[in-house]
């Protein structure tokens, strides 16, 4: 099977490394961290040795490249804990390769083309965030964080205090208007984690109930 997928993603323009375990897949990653060479992971979950979500959970800590989960464990359970340890994407088997192809195509671009905004750089309390890289950092230090979490961190901190919902979110950042938008809460509590003291009493992601959610860049935890 990944063998099929290398060969279309090929036939596509794309290179390909294909890794038969997720040990081996970590040791490519680290050979090319100088460079950050690869743009796009596709994550298998049933994996000899080390499991698919162990690998996420693992390279997660110290990379920040977009993850496509594509397994035949569908269940909800497994989205769920496959989006909450870092994945950006969720493909079922079976699938069609050229559906594949068109679905890794479109978060290169996505990953490639920041958003566009009003700013460069939004500050808020300790941190930094840069929309034209993609980097989050605080202070001196960069936040780790997968495409998706910081597309939309940015969608919502240049909406300036408007708030968008989750239909709206999941449109604006997944580029499609069918899905589960419970997606989108995922999201939201990840990049609370990784922002906010107190991800359960946030001072700038905030839900607006009835509304979405909106950031707020005063810093004041209001209720």
């Amino acid at each position: 099977m990944s063998e099929l997928i290398s060969i279309y993603l090929k036939k596509a323009g794309m290179e390909t490394l294909v890794c038969d375990t997720a040990e081996g897949a970590l040791i490519e990653l680290q050979k090319l961290v100088e460079d950050d060479s690869f743009d796009l992971i596709i994550l298998d979950i049933n994996l000899p040795g080390m499991d698919g979500f162990q690998f996420l959970e693992t390279m997660r800590h110290e990379f920040h490249t977009p993850v496509l989960i594509l397994s035949a464990r569908g269940t909800d359970d497994d989205m769920v804990r496959g989006l909450s340890l870092g994945a950006d994407e969720y493909v079922t088997k079976p699938f069609s390769p050229r559906v594949l192809t068109a679905r890794v195509e479109a978060m290169l671009r996505r990953s490639a083309a920041p958003a566009a905004g009003q700013q460069t750089v939004i500050s808020f309390g300790e941190f930094r965030l840069n929309t034209d890289n993609y980097i989050l950092k605080r202070g001196d230090m960069r936040v780790l964080m997968p495409n998706k979490e910081l597309e939309i961190l940015i969608l919502l901190a240049q909406a300036e205090g408007a708030p968008i919902t989750p239909d709206d979110i999941y449109k604006k950042v997944w580029g499609d208007s069918f899905g589960d938008i419970t997606t989108v809460a995922v999201h939201i509590q990840r990049i609370r984690k990784k922002i906010e003291a107190d991800p359960s009493s946030p001072s700038f992601l905030k839900t607006s109930h009835g509304q979405g959610y909106y950031f707020d860049n005063s810093g004041e935890n209001r209720s």
